[in-house]
Order: C-alpha cells, then sequence, then structure tokens
C-alpha cells in the first residue's frame, strides 16, 4: 500500500471537501499526526481489501484523528494529487486492478515532492443570481484549478489568481465576523494592517479590533439605513478586500448582500476565518516578492526518485 498524498483543507469541517481549497503536502499538520494518518490509511486499505484506488476523509480536533469517510474509489482529487506528485495515479490503478502489483509498475515508495501545490475551487456564482458565495456543507463548486510554488503562501496566489481572485498587495480591507470569529480574525486584521491596508469594519468588529490595538473605521450596516454603507463602497471602488461572515437572520441579509457584490465586482473576499487567514499570509508574501512561472517538469526532477524521471521520460 502506497499512500500517494495528504491534502490539508484550508478551510475547517463543515465546508464541502470539494469547496475547500486544499494544499499537499500539508503545512500545518504535526508530522506525528501525518505519520498516524499515513498509518491509519494503510490499515483501512488493507481491512477493506482495496484493489486500486481510495480515498479518506480525516478530521482532527485538539490532537485527535478521526475518521469522516472512507471511499473505496476514485475522486476528482485524483488528478490534481498524480499533477502534484508528478505520478500518473489513474494509469496505475487501472493496471493494479487488472493484476498487475506496484512492484512491478516501480511505485513503492511514497512521493516527498519539494514543492507545494494548492487546489482552489471554481464557483458558477455569476449564472445564478439568488446563490449566496457562502461555503457550506452543500458542494457548490463546477471545478478546480491549482497553484505550485515553493513555498505555500506564492502556492496559494497563484490557486487564487488562477480562480479570477487577484490579491491586492494594498489598499482597503472590509471586515465583518460573527462574535466566535472575533478572536480569530485579530492576527489576520493585524497582517493585512502591517502590510498596509486600512481596516474597515462594523461597529461591533471595529470595536473588538480597537480593543486589542487595532484602528479600523466604523462603516454602518445596510440594516442601520446610514450611508455610505459597505455595499456602497463595494460599488464606488473603496473596498479592495472582503472578510465576511455572518450570524442572525439580519446579519446573514446584510452579509449576503456583501458578498454577492464584492464577488459581481471582482473583489477577492474570504467567507471563514481559515480562508481569510490564508489570504492575509499571501498577500504578504507577495508584497516581499512576485511569483514566478515553471514549467512542471522542473518541480518534478527535484522530487526524490521521481516517477518520471527514473523512466527517462523527463
Amino acid at each position: 500500500t502506497v499512500v500517494a498524498g495528504i491534502m490539508e483543507h484550508i478551510e475547517e469541517a463543515g465546508v464541502h471537501s470539494g469547496d475547500s481549497a486544499c494544499v499537499l503536502p500539508p503545512v500545518h499538520i504535526p508530522k506525528p499526526l501525518i505519520e498516524e494518518i499515513k498509518e491509519a490509511t494503510r490499515a483501512l486499505a488493507r481491512e477493506l481489501e482495496v484493489v486500486g484506488l481510495m480515498n479518506v476523509q480525516y478530521a482532527i480536533k485538539d490532537g485527535e484523528l478521526y475518521v469522516l469517510e472512507v471511499n473505496p474509489r476514485a475522486s476528482r482529487t485524483v488528478p490534481f494529487v498524480s499533477k502534484a506528485i508528478g505520478v500518473p495515479l489513474a494509469r496505475l490503478a487501472t493496471w493494479i486492478m487488472l493484476g498487475e502489483s506496484l512492484k512491478s509498475l516501480g511505485f513503492t515508495r511514497e512521493i516527498e515532492p519539494k514543492h507545494l501545490s494548492v487546489k482552489e475551487a471554481v464557483f458558477p456564482f455569476r449564472r445564478f443570481p439568488g446563490v449566496d458565495v457562502m461555503l457550506g456543507p452543500e458542494m457548490k463548486s463546477t471545478g478546480e484549478v491549482m497553484g505550485i510554488d515553493r513555498d505555500f503562501p506564492l502556492a496559494y496566489a497563484k490557486a487564487q489568481f488562477a480562480a479570477g481572485m487577484r490579491l491586492p498587495t494594498s489598499g482597503r480591507v472590509f471586515i465583518s465576523v460573527r462574535d466566535r470569529d472575533k478572536d480569530k480574525v485579530v492576527p489576520v486584521a493585524q497582517t493585512l494592517a502591517e502590510c498596509g491596508f486600512e481596516l474597515l469594519a462594523t461597529r461591533g468588529t471595529a470595536e473588538y479590533l480597537k480593543n486589542c490595538g487595532l484602528s479600523a473605521r466604523v462603516v454602518p450596516k445596510i440594516s442601520e439605513g446610514l450611508r455610505p454603507n459597505a455595499v456602497d463602497l463595494l460599488k464606488n471602488g473603496d473596498i479592495h478586500l472582503v472578510i465576511n461572515t455572518a450570524e442572525g437572520k439580519v446579519s446573514r441579509e446584510d452579509a449576503y448582500l456583501i458578498r454577492r457584490y464584492a464577488m459581481e465586482l471582482d473583489i477577492p473576499y474570504a467567507t471563514t476565518i481559515s480562508g481569510a487567514r490564508a489570504m492575509a499570509c499571501a498577500i504578504r508574501r507577495l508584497r516581499e516578492a512576485a511569483f514566478g512561472v515553471r514549467p512542471l517538469q522542473d518541480y518534478y526532477r527535484e522530487i526524490p526518485d521521481s516517477y518520471y524521471l527514473k523512466r527517462g521520460i523527463l
């Protein structure tokens, strides 16, 4: 049994796996947990007597590993993992199901790429005017894109660019988050402020940020009836990035309009704190260096025991 790859979701559990951005190899999972994931995966494959491909979804809470589901089949992540590690997994799995062995196919060791690959989902929201762009357990994406680089922030920035989100490196960021996200958004706001962004926020979020030593200009909620509100600023081009989570009926209605206008006006937005954290990290990196482009073959040549290199294909 060979674990082809471990993908770490950027968004937390509760967002459909097909809609979550992912990074391979993981960047935030401790090495002991990665080893536990590999061993658990091998044990499941042996117990289920899987011949071919299998994917497993895990959740980690307080250092404990939980199995969410096991699918003894391929998934749409197989092409992503194949491109990330430089191994034609679907082709090999087909030969294995026809009676070949991993040894005869020359794939007996796990690939450890030196680069990072980020998958981002692509959504059809523009074609469905009434659909909220908020992510949740129902899958909404219709495709995915990929970004590769030697560090995570640039790989993530490339994936966002490919998905149609050009991350700004300066300007104004509008922040409005539910109560349980307020403490988590502070480091994100701090990073963006250090990058030179002006912070705009609804009253509750602005007061929380102020208590944490960050200055934020108060923007009235749409439901308050005061102008200019967040939508006015979006339409006028005065907001360049949106971080928005919501809770409560009125807040959800306000948030829906903000997210919808941000999407329609091509203004990058995050609807989860984990997504906002990754965006802030990518923006800080983009201010240091613009990303470059390299052919996949260059990345594969740097992989120890590269599958294609061993076969003289590169």
